[in-house]
């Protein structure tokens, strides 16, 4: 904690001459930062922003869908990370909106915390057809292949909606308003893809990049390491993680490489990004759930996919406004009654920021922040 502390000082002491702002990519950074209050404990004009890395809140909603409809028009066990079971989607209050209500409504969901708690299930229903939608970041497709390497049951399919998470930054980075000056790149992604991911940051885009751990100490020292880059008028990628060592996984990696193609893929509410996306490679099409139960892969569903009326979700998982900001922040929208996918999973910011005790929108929104509806 003292090089923390002195960190901090080293912080505060440099001569700033306006506003910096850094984005911070993963749910478990943004967490850290909120718990551990770095934000209160930073000078004003560093300002820190939550960015893509939430696997819950970018799932497609068509793919939410898909799930719901198997549980209940289908003899399959579905399983799913348990995150997932509250994130709504949009079809009437009427109908059922989530696999919670699914399973409240008769269908066989199940929440699961491991990937192998699906090939279980499928060993003790060896006469169903099981289900896992398989949602989540390279880190958790990276289990997933090592599972399908090990030998699936004949059972058990696959709804894979798994993302890699630098695209998303990279669209950020080639839009006309990128909305940060550095960045705070994930660590346990580094540490299975290996950090030189995030070259592209500094050397096409001339932004300060650091390689942050889940501790605060960690993000403190990758947050010096930024704003002493920007002051010397420099980018490079600093890796402030040790676990994350060059080349990354390499075994992981070519797990992922045998099982997954490479595809453009429907972020929710933010639509599609090229090669963002895994799909499972053609030999393994007996156990991709979308060519088994191929009426439910509803392409009408596809314009379906926004966030829901009102919530601004998508514009805080780009950092394009703090939770606060969001119109239905803390009314409607809490934990308990989540209006979009922000407010369910444990990584997602608006969830994170109500949980440190933020429960109410902020009186300021930003100028690019749209209206409130009537």
């Amino acid at each position: 904690m003292s090089v923390a502390r002195d960190q901090l000082a080293a912080i505060r002491a440099l001569p700033l001459s306006g506003p910096v702002r850094i984005m911070n990519v993963c749910g478990g950074h943004e967490r850290t930062i909120s718990m551990a209050g770095l934000r209160t404990a930073l000078p004003n004009d560093i300002r820190l922003i939550p960015g893509p890395g939430c696997p819950v809140c970018i799932c497609p909603e068509e793919d939410i869908y898909q799930a719901i409809r198997l549980a209940l028009d289908e003899r399959v066990v579905l399983a799913s990370f348990g995150d997932m079971l509250r994130v709504p989607v949009n079809v009437p209050r009427s109908a059922v909106r989530s696999l919670d209500q699914a399973r409240a409504a008769g269908g066989e969901v199940r929440p699961i915390a491991s990937p192998r708690d699906a090939v279980r299930i499928a060993r003790e229903h060896p006469g169903r057809p099981v289900v896992f939608h398989a949602v989540g970041f390279e880190t958790t497709l990276g289990p997933i292949a090592a599972m399908i390497e090990e030998g699936l049951p004949d059972n058990l399919s696959l709804l894979v909606s798994g993302r890699l998470t630098w695209p998303a930054v990279a669209m950020l980075l080639e839009s006309e308003q990128p909305g940060f000056d550095a960045l705070i790149a994930p660590g346990h992604v580094s540490t299975l893809m290996g950090p030189e991911e995030w070259t592209f940051v500094p050397e096409h885009h001339g932004l300060p990049t650091a390689v942050a751990g889940f501790t605060p100490e960690s993000i403190v020292a990758a947050t010096l390491s930024v704003l002493t880059q920007r002051l010397e008028g420099r980018a490079v990628l600093d890796n402030c993680y040790s676990a994350a060592r060059p080349g990354g996984n390499t075994v992981a990696r070519a797990a992922l490489e045998r099982c997954f193609d490479i595809v453009p893929a429907i972020w929710r509410g933010i639509g599609s990004i090229p090669g963002s996306g895994f799909a499972l490679k053609p030999h393994l099409a007996a156990h991709d759930a979308r060519r088994r139960f191929p009426g439910y892969a509803d392409e009408a569903r596809r314009n379906a996919g926004a966030m829901p009326p009102g919530c601004d979700c998508a514009r805080v998982v780009l950092g394009k406004i703090l939770p606060p900001e969001c119109r239905i922040y803390g009314s409607p929208c809490t934990p308990r009654t989540p209006v979009g996918p922000c407010m369910v999973s444990d990584e997602g910011a608006c969830r994170i920021w109500w949980s440190s005790g933020i429960r109410e929108r902020s009186a300021e929104r930003r100028a690019d922040a749209p209206a409130a509806p009537a």
